[in-house]
């Protein structure tokens, strides 16, 4: 089968497109035909073993999984002899958490894995890059336990997790606020958020508002300043943070009334199927900035390292 793999840490230029061996499915497992994938920022950081601490868990001087790929959408070709769930013939999305093997024409997974049946209204490509975004969002709302008319702050808001913590924020009845560049407030409005701060043009920290939630999915907020922004018993997410952050989070979750959420985040099939129904009642939809084929990984890689995208950026797998 075709995929985009690496075998040595580094630049876009890393990736290149192989043949490798078709998988075959465990007892457990599904076998999926992928129809697309995305490129995000965890790609990005594995790609490049940056922070130095991917290494710890992905391989010290080169990569252990070489293929990357995170989210998927495809249809299900054959299933092992254990598998209840799903049947040959299901088109499905989902997030293989950290074992990425998403750039390449097939892959198996296990039927427990973060999966579940694709929404009739969306294509490949939309379906694709739900989750990235919809599970890390979902992960860290959840922890706050955002509550109807609190204030949220997003910042980030026309990346990928930031487009989908607004519409979650939104479901949950919260009155927000996202920061984006000139460019993307169109878009950030049109996905619900009440305001919008031009960052180009307006430092919030110094406007003097409080909020119950600030939600950081870029990781360009100076810790202190999210921090003072917070309202008494503020809650400030971290979803990019580095260790610095999560050091300084843990000591001011542990003397403060104010709280810091950071961490990897955990996922499961209710949560992708929770993100499902939204779709299919219209409160989540997917925002692409781009779509490339498998044949451009390199191309879509290094539009995404550019940091300016918006919602996300789409691979097409062409069989």
């Amino acid at each position: 089968m075709k995929a985009a793999v690496y075998t040595k840490y580094g630049p876009p230029e890393v990736l290149q497109l192989q043949e490798t061996e078709k998988p075959s499915p465990k007892d457990n497992e599904i076998l999926l035909r992928l129809e697309a994938t995305a490129v995000n920022s965890g790609d990005l950081r594995i790609r490049k073993a940056d922070p130095f601490g991917v290494r710890l868990f992905f391989g010290l001087m080169k990569p252990k999984r070489n293929i990357l790929g995170a989210v998927f959408s495809g249809e299900i070709v054959s299933v092992g002899k254990d598998v209840r769930l799903f049947h040959a013939g299901d088109e499905v999305f989902g997030h293989t958490d950290m074992r990425f093997g998403a750039y390449a024409e097939y892959m198996s997974l296990s039927e427990s894995s973060t999966v579940a049946l694709k929404p009739d209204s969306l294509k490949h490509t939309e379906a694709a890059v739900i989750p990235f975004g919809g599970t890390t969002a979902l992960h860290f709302i959840k922890k706050a336990k955002i509550k109807p008319g609190q204030k949220v702050l997003i910042n980030g808001a026309s990346g990928a997790v930031g487009s989908a913590a607004i519409q979650l924020a939104k479901y949950f009845g919260a009155r927000v606020t996202g920061i984006c560049s000139t460019a993307n407030i169109g878009l950030v409005k049109s996905l619900g958020a009440d305001e919008v701060i031009d960052y180009t043009k307006s430092d919030f920290t110094k406007n003097s508002e409080t909020y119950d939630i600030i939600f950081d999915t870029v990781n360009k907020i100076p810790f202190s300043n999210g921090i003072k922004s917070l309202n008494k018993n503020g809650i400030l997410i971290l979803s990019s943070a580095g260790m610095s952050e999560m050091l300084q989070g843990f000591w001011t979750s542990m003397t403060n009334s104010k709280k810091v959420l950071t961490g990897v985040i955990s996922h499961n099939a209710d949560d992708i199927n929770f993100l499902k129904n939204l779709i299919e009642s219209n409160k989540l939809k997917p925002v692409i900035d781009k779509t490339y084929p498998l044949e451009q990984i390199v191309e879509a890689h290094a539009y995404v390292e550019q940091g300016h995208k918006k919602g996300n950026v789409a691979i097409v797998i062409n069989h």
